[in-house]
């Protein structure tokens, strides 16, 4: 499943784009509110700003919003990430730069990845998987980079390990702020995950500041 395949009796693909964008903001405000379970089609297309008639030229089901909000969470995530992530001469210091876009994106999309995690089980199965395989998609991603940066040769299975451990510390951002918030912004909270990566690799700031390439 793709979110080409949610029918849409419209054909002018702009079109269907600009609409599904503006159901996904509505949606994302909504489900934020009050869950995907007690929101209506109605008041998406309230939200959205337009009639309940519209919404349904663009998507069947509500569970068909529900789809679209989190694969356009993991797009845009996707290109996010590969803005920010260097494929090749990577260096520790590419390491650091791109774990640091990842969780200010993190902070810019918690209301949505929050609303993801807590209401994906109520997409059928296939769109579930087809979810699932583009998180395990942009892990890759942080382990290619992991593998290419790294100062010492490292298991694949630590390697995967430490992609996963950074992919959900940037997520934990979202669903623990109301207590990290005590002791951390954003920025320190970023800072410390990082100086632990570093130590668990073996290196320190300093000696990245100060050899950059040398842990290529």
């Amino acid at each position: 499943m793709t979110s080409s395949k949610v029918t849409s009796s419209v054909k002018d693909e702009k079109l269907i784009q600009h609409r599904r964008n503006q159901m996904i903001k509505g949606a994302v405000a909504l489900f934020k509110e009050k869950g995907f379970h007690r929101t209506t089609t109605r008041e998406i297309a309230k939200a959205s700003g337009f009639s309940i008639g519209t919404l349904y030229e663009y998507i069947r089901t509500k569970e068909d919003i529900l789809f679209l909000v989190c694969d356009s969470i993991y797009e845009n995530v996707k290109v996010r990430m590969e803005a920010a992530f260097v494929t090749e001469n990577a260096t520790t210091e590419h390491l650091m730069e791109a774990v640091r876009a990842y969780f200010f994106l993190m902070d810019e999309m918690q209301n949505e990845v929050v609303i993801m995690y807590q209401e994906m089980k109520s997409l059928s199965k296939e769109a579930q998987e087809y979810v699932i395989k583009k998180e395990k998609a942009m892990v890759r991603m942080l382990e290619n980079l992991i593998s290419d940066s790294a100062p010492c040769q490292l298991k694949t299975s630590d390697i995967s390990l430490i992609a996963n451990n950074i992919f959900i510390q940037g997520q934990m951002w979202g669903f623990r702020r109301w207590m990290l918030q005590k002791d951390f912004t954003i920025t320190s909270y970023t800072e410390r995950q990082v100086h632990f990566l570093l130590a668990g690799l073996g290196v320190s700031e300093r000696q990245v500041a100060a050899n950059g390439s040398k842990y290529s």
